[in-house]
């Protein structure tokens, strides 16, 4: 995985990936300047989220998407969509979700925890719905914890928590549906497939 993280950007999607770290990074700064230590403690969790995926490697859809989303999802608490927009929260939810679940399930199948394989499609969307599930609840803890401690103005409330956690496992389980797209590696630099076939076809005629 370090190789991966460290691996330059090659395609266009690979760059605006990269971008969009660049500016999650400077959403950090600009949060402690203007915002203080809460709006900078969530950023930071956005910066996280938005690394995963250039270390485990997926395509640069899925990399473009996380980084979009957790990006979009910590300003909104900034500007206060999450109250000021319906729906917009649980749109977030669903999303932000579907995609930490599905980052999830495919660092369990790097690391051999779970199959790589398409022979346990149905094990799999269950295992991203409870990492969905596991994630929205401890997100829901944190909302509990920042209320009760009054860090700041969160709006917590029995049926506020039932339907964040109702759109978190409706995106996780579309995510464990389209996992076999999400966990799709990058695709192949231009001309490397070549090189590793000239290179295969000198390996074979020297052996011969």
């Amino acid at each position: 995985m370090i190789a991966t993280f460290l691996r330059p950007p090659v395609r266009p999607g690979e760059y605006v990936a990269d971008g969009i770290r660049v500016l999650i990074a400077l959403s950090v700064v600009v949060a402690g300047w203007g915002w203080g230590a809460v709006q900078v403690a969530i950023f930071m969790l956005a910066l996280l989220g938005a690394l995963v995926p250039r270390a485990l490697g997926v395509r640069a859809a899925v990399d473009v998407a996380t980084g979009l989303v957790v990006l979009v999802a910590a300003w909104s608490n900034v500007f206060h969509l999450y109250t000021e927009v319906f729906g917009w929260d649980k749109l977030i939810h669903f999303l932000l979700a579907g995609l930490l679940a599905a980052l999830a399930t495919i660092t369990a199948q790097r690391s051999g925890l779970l199959p790589a394989g398409t022979g346990h499609r149905g094990g799999l969307v269950v295992v991203t719905v409870a990492f969905g599930v596991a994630a929205g609840a401890l997100w829901e803890g944190l909302e509990w914890a920042g209320y009760t401690l009054a860090i700041a103005p969160i709006y917590v409330g029995y049926s506020d928590t039932i339907g964040d956690l109702a759109a978190d496992a409706l995106g996780a389980l579309a995510a464990g549906l389209a996992l076999p797209f999400l966990a799709a590696n990058r695709t192949t630099p231009p001309g490397a497939s070549g090189l590793a076939d000239s290179g295969a076809a000198v390996v074979r005629r020297a052996t011969r």
